[in-house]
């Protein structure tokens, strides 16, 4: 079977909200999730570093974990992974094998068929209980009340922030998106959220209440000391002192404290994880595609930033590490984000080259002449451009070498870049 292939046949979008396959899929493989340990993780941005800071803390420890994370960058198998183990093509063929039948007697009953999000669950939650994980790390896709993820009942839920993202699909206010993200809060459980507006707070202390679910609401201002340096960031949480994380920006500080109080959580379920795996696993967690330098010369760093949060986290990250150097932005935007509120937040950078792309599919990303056309009405800068993808990505090589170039925007173009950059370097 090419289980590529097989997955690219389903409809990768959403459909009216509703668990009601998942249910059908547990219901049918005997309800699996409840045989698992599940930190369960919201949020419009954060939620990929918290999943990997948490498993790596765990996998220091000693326990198996599961990991399920969107989306993926180069390959469908970078989703499902035990002990940063991916799943294997004939793992996947294996899984399709027992659910197809399961596909195809739902889809004969029900006028809305199973989409690739629903399979890839699925496929994930039988994979780990299989594995016999001892504990699963489970990012949500989207929102959080009926993301295909919310079947489980997790032993912690952590929301890691609630911003601007999905409106269409998830609301026009914070409030209202909070509601969506709020979703994943269960009875008799635990949740981890960092304050953000009264509102905001409020409506998740109203949802822990009304769950018998225990809130650890997170205050900033218990976070103090912090420095940083090209390799590492420190800071001072509580009684953690001179904690060291190897992700950049202020906002994987607090991503690292959201985690550092589900540890707590989980010592005090009788989960022995040392202070040692905690630190270690902090100190050494990868996340690819977020601030990540993917090329040394010329250096490149790549960020899948792609909404108002997350632009002006990155935005402010360039400020602390490149704010005296020379600057390149290669941007790709997929048509359904907020195309201009990303191009108002970079082009306040008024000295950098600016190119922008199609990205790697003309169909799903904003054409590069219509980008450009709108970053005039921003800026009177006239180091603005329009390439294709692979075209601009020569272009630094051959004219700005001595700049740093940040390739940003959207996650989807990363593979096409790093092929590119492998096959730069073959040609040198």
């Amino acid at each position: 079977m090419d289980v590529e292939k097989y997955l690219s046949s389903f409809y990768s979008g959403t459909k009216n909200p509703s668990l009601k396959a998942m249910q059908y899929f547990m219901k049918e493989f005997d309800y699996p999730q409840k045989n698992l340990k599940i930190i369960h993780i919201a949020g419009t941005n954060g939620k990929g570093s918290q999943v990997e800071m948490l498993a790596s803390i765990l996998r220091k420890a000693g326990y198996r974990v599961g990991k399920f994370m969107s989306p993926h960058l180069i390959n469908y198998d970078e989703r499902i992974s035990v002990n940063n183990q991916n799943i294997s093509n004939s793992e996947m063929e294996q899984l399709i094998e027992k659910i197809q039948p399961k596909i195809e007697a739902y889809n004969r009953a029900n006028y809305e068929k199973i989409t690739l999000f629903e399979l890839e669950t699925t496929m994930a939650i039988l994979y780990f209980f299989e594995k016999k994980c001892d504990f699963v790390v489970l990012e949500t896709g989207l929102g959080g009340l009926y993301d295909c993820t919310n079947i489980v009942h997790p032993m912690i839920s952590m929301i890691t922030s609630i911003g601007y993202d999905h409106m269409n699909l998830l609301g026009n206010t914070l409030l209202e998106i909070a509601k969506q993200k709020a979703g994943i809060i269960k009875e008799n459980s635990e949740t981890i959220f960092m304050e953000q507006e009264p509102e905001i707070n409020d409506e998740i202390k109203q949802v822990c209440m009304k769950k018998n679910n225990k809130l650890h609401l997170i205050d900033k201002k218990n976070i103090t000391n912090i420095s940083y340096d090209e390799s590492f960031q420190k800071f001072d949480y509580q009684d953690y002192k001179n904690v060291e994380i190897n992700l950049k920006g202020k906002k994987q500080i607090e991503n690292a404290v959201m985690c550092i109080d589900a540890v707590e959580v989980l010592q005090n379920k009788s989960y022995f994880i040392s202070d040692s795996a905690l630190r270690e696993g902090l100190k050494t967690v990868i996340h690819k595609g977020r601030f990540e330098e993917i090329s040394h010369k010329p250096l490149m760093i790549y960020d899948g930033a792609h909404n108002q949060n997350a632009i002006e986290n990155f935005s402010q990250n360039v400020q602390m590490y490149y704010k005296n150097r020379d600057k390149v932005y290669i941007v790709s935007i997929l048509k359904t984000k907020d195309y201009q509120v990303i191009l108002k937040e970079l082009l306040k950078d008024e000295k950098a080259v600016f190119i922008f792309t199609s990205g790697n599919d003309k169909n799903l990303y904003v054409a590069k002449g219509e980008l450009l056309e709108i970053a005039k009405r921003y800026t009177k800068n006239s180091q603005i451009y329009a390439q294709e993808l692979e075209d601009a990505m020569d272009c630094v090589k051959e004219k700005y070498e001595e700049r740093v170039t940040f390739v940003v925007g959207s996650f989807y173009i990363y593979g096409t870049v790093i092929e590119k950059l492998k096959g730069s370097d073959k040609n040198d």
